[in-house]
């Protein structure tokens, strides 16, 4: 049948996946690190991921396309979503990913001879293995890092490691859709005191600080929360989000 659906300018497409997280039906997805149609019965041509891009790459066109299935969209979600409430890999399912928390001291100046104490309370830190009723989690100052910020920000460990726990990963490679799902899990079972999500200024990155910054909103608590926008050439900008 010829109806409305997305077309996505794969050339204008920088794979920051803001669409992908705007669209409930679950019709788009990161493949190639560019956001593309999964199935045309998917897309219910509404275009509610159009005011998301950045870019300007989505666009509604009219075209051939199978008849939007509303029924096979919400079998896809029963069969593909993840659990919010257990990680994605068991967290005993080999030794490096068994959490573990521990008493850091704060990083003294560094020098070749003697190099300055890490601030990591716990471990794991990977988002996809971290389960939101991890102890570590609970009441904690937490922090959101995207995998980039570490390398750009020379003093990391004093700056934003020390006393918080952290949660990190890449909206680029990694399901965003799921991260927005398990911060959302977060929020609701660890209850934390004060959120900071600290994320670079290239497009791509915004995924992760906007799922952190929704989840927080959307809960029915009222606690600080931060975004800090880490410049690749240096320099760091701080909003209060509330």
């Amino acid at each position: 049948m010829r109806r409305t659906i997305i077309e996505i300018d794969q050339t204008k497409c920088d794979g920051c996946g803001q669409c992908i997280t705007a669209c409930h039906e679950g019709a788009l997805a990161l493949i190639g690190g560019k956001a593309q149609l999964v199935k045309d019965t998917f897309c219910d041509g509404l275009g509610a991921c159009i005011g998301e891009c950045p870019r300007g790459a989505l666009t509604i066109v009219e075209r051939d396309a199978q008849e939007f299935d509303e029924a096979a969209v919400v079998a896809a979600r029963r069969t593909t979503a993840l659990p919010v409430t257990q990680p994605t890999i068991p967290v005993h399912s080999c030794p490096g990913s068994a959490m573990h928390s521990f008493q850091t001291a704060r990083p003294a100046p560094t020098t070749l001879d003697q190099p300055a104490a890490s601030s990591l309370g716990h471990w794991p830190v990977q988002l996809m293995l971290v389960p939101p009723q991890a102890p570590f989690l609970q009441g904690a100052d937490l922090l959101v890092c995207a995998d980039c910020v570490p390398f750009a920000v020379p003093d990391f460990h004093a700056r934003y490691l020390n006393g918080r726990a952290v949660v990190v990963g890449c909206p680029k490679l990694d399901n965003l859709a799921h991260y927005a799902q398990k911060l959302a899990a977060i929020v609701q079972q660890a209850q934390p005191s004060r959120l900071t999500v600290a994320r670079m200024e290239v497009p791509c990155c915004r995924g992760i600080a906007q799922a952190a910054i929704q989840a927080a909103l959307g809960s029915n608590r009222s606690f600080p929360v931060e975004e800090h926008v880490i410049g690749i050439h240096g320099g760091i900008k701080r909003e209060a989000v509330r």
